[in-house]
């Protein structure tokens, strides 16, 4: 097979890098510091220092940056998982290893997780066609369809089940960076209860 080169970017490819990561990162400090609803394209660009038509030759609004940190998020996450899949010798030592580094990973960049909780949450359906989400949610499906080949979650559906993990784990993500301090094992042990036992589980932790 032959070796793939991957050549450095051009100038004008790093300017265009350099742009992008700039609002991303202006439009985080700006949600976090002023709350999503208040914001406005105008207040992310000049945190940016760059002019407002730069702005829109990335981003058209900032329903899309907002879209853009979630996927963001997703996309660093994606590798954790695939190494807590790796690691795990069944379905329950996955999904509390898988929802223990999620919870971490989550109280590390709670102020980016909860710049785009209002945005994500009105265009669920826009967010989870995202390629870094739908990773995400394929590396879940994969493990347990792997458990039913081994025998185990007889009668599942994949497809359902790691939207309710997924979705399980998100909420309660939500409401964990409500609290203070983060108690990020209280959350997991919740969590991986609810997803492996259901409510009559929750009864005895």
């Amino acid at each position: 097979m032959p070796q793939v080169v991957y050549l450095p970017l051009g100038k004008r490819e790093q300017t265009k890098v350099q742009n992008r990561q700039a609002i991303l990162n202006a439009a985080r400090e700006v949600f976090s510091e002023m709350g999503y609803d208040n914001v406005t394209v105008r207040d992310i660009v000049r945190r940016t220092g760059l002019a407002a038509g730069t702005f829109y030759n990335y981003y058209n609004s900032k329903e899309e940056v907002a879209a853009a940190l979630s996927a963001d998020g997703a996309r660093r996450f994606a590798p954790i998982l695939k190494a807590q899949r790796a690691q795990a010798t069944d379905w329950e030592t996955f999904v509390r290893a898988a929802i223990a580094a999620y919870f971490d990973f989550v109280a590390h960049e709670h102020q980016s997780w909860l710049a785009t909780r209002s945005a994500d949450e009105r265009s669920i359906h826009a967010r989870n066609e995202t390629p870094e989400m739908q990773a995400v949610f394929s590396e879940v499906r994969d493990c347990i369809v792997d458990e039913i080949a081994r025998g185990g979650a007889r009668g599942v559906d994949p497809d359902f089940l790691a939207a309710a993990c997924i979705g399980v784990a998100r909420e309660v993500a939500n409401r964990m960076l409500l609290r203070r301090p983060y108690n990020t094992k209280a959350a997991t042990d919740f969590a991986v209860t609810m997803i492996l036992s259901g409510v009559n589980g929750l009864q005895d932790i």
